[in-house]
């Protein structure tokens, strides 16, 4: 099933002019998200010097983005990616990335793309569109649902984010309004905003249909462009079914000078978190004010294998789920 998957994915992207590329795993800078961890390792050049630290890439986007920024329209790459102390039902330390980039196009282009790709998956894999999720039968036909997030806040959560203008202590007020305990004082508008939004918006997300959660807060988007005439909402959409988030993609900021901004934020909650800074990736900065507007985003792979086969666990879709790898005795 995961063979017949991957040749799935690549025959669909391929007719629909996507060409296939890879990028370096080993990367000098591997991603600059918060929440993020890298594995390091070094490079020790044979006979002298001093070698060089570098990181198993998080993502592929920083290198992917550069070939569109080469003149490559419409990219795709099915990824080995890691993450550092990611493990859990849905987690695993090393997983497989399907990410795609189009020049020439937003995020709603990108979401035409990425549902009528789950679509043809269905078909190739089960014969038709209708699947069993969680919660019954999941029917993965196009077009699927949209729904900004301010909506889900407001319908799920009794939130009105729009209300809070990004400040913690607004929406610690409203959660507290809604019934929603908000944590610790001092928490950042981040940090309170995934606490309702685990709690009350994504169970059961798209448990009868695929639903595209769009439009998010500023903040909560470093790599996304902003909405025209409306700063404090980004470009940016996640997929979920069944409960289970898919994908992430976003209309793609093509600004550097902003970009350079938002990494230098984000390495400073790095440091709030207690999580080691990482050096901005130049070489990405300067290709990145060559870039054709474009809209991209980054698939679970093992998570969609999940979704087609029933699996409940990452590890029942991997041949060596990290369970085995990391348990004692499995080497010697």
């Amino acid at each position: 099933m995961r063979a017949r998957l991957a040749a799935a994915v690549r025959e669909h992207l391929a007719a629909r002019g996507y060409q296939e590329v890879e990028t370096p795993c080993l990367v000098p800078a591997p991603g600059m998200e918060p929440t993020l961890a890298a594995f390091e390792t070094r490079f020790l050049p044979e006979g002298s010097g001093a070698g060089a630290r570098h990181c198993l890439h998080t993502s592929p986007e920083y290198a992917m983005k550069r070939l569109l920024a080469r003149g490559l329209p419409r990219i795709f790459q099915l990824a080995r990616v890691f993450r550092n102390g990611e493990l859990s039902a849905h987690h695993n330390p090393e997983f497989t990335m399907l990410e795609l980039y189009r020049a020439g196009t937003d995020y709603r282009g990108i979401m035409e793309d990425l549902e009528e790709l789950v679509g043809a998956c269905a078909l190739a894999l089960c014969a038709g569109h209708e699947v069993c999720g969680p919660s019954g039968p999941l029917d993965l036909a196009p077009r699927f649902e949209r729904l900004p997030v301010a909506d889900a806040f407001r319908a799920r959560a009794g939130v009105d984010l729009a209300a809070c203008g990004g400040q913690a202590e607004r929406l610690a007020q409203a959660a507290r309004s809604a019934g929603i305990d908000p944590g610790r004082p001092g928490d950042s508008f981040e940090d309170l905003f995934f606490r309702i939004f685990l709690e009350r918006i994504e169970p059961g997300l798209g448990s009868a249909r695929p639903v595209y959660l769009t439009d998010w807060p500023a903040p909560l988007a470093a790599l996304a462009r902003l909405k025209p005439g409306d700063p404090a909402t980004a470009e940016r959409f996640e997929l979920y079914a069944g409960g289970l988030e898919l994908a992430n993609g976003f209309s793609e900021l093509t600004d550097a000078a902003e970009q350079r901004r938002r990494f230098l934020a984000e390495r400073e909650e790095r440091r709030r978190l207690g999580r080691p800074p990482v050096p901005v990736d130049e070489r990405f900065l300067a290709d990145l004010a060559r870039m054709p507007p474009a809209g991209g985003v980054a698939l679970g792979f093992d998570r969609l294998l999940m979704l087609l086969t029933g699996a409940r666990t990452i590890g029942e879709v991997l041949l060596f789920p990290a369970e085995e790898l990391l348990a004692p005795g499995g080497t010697s």
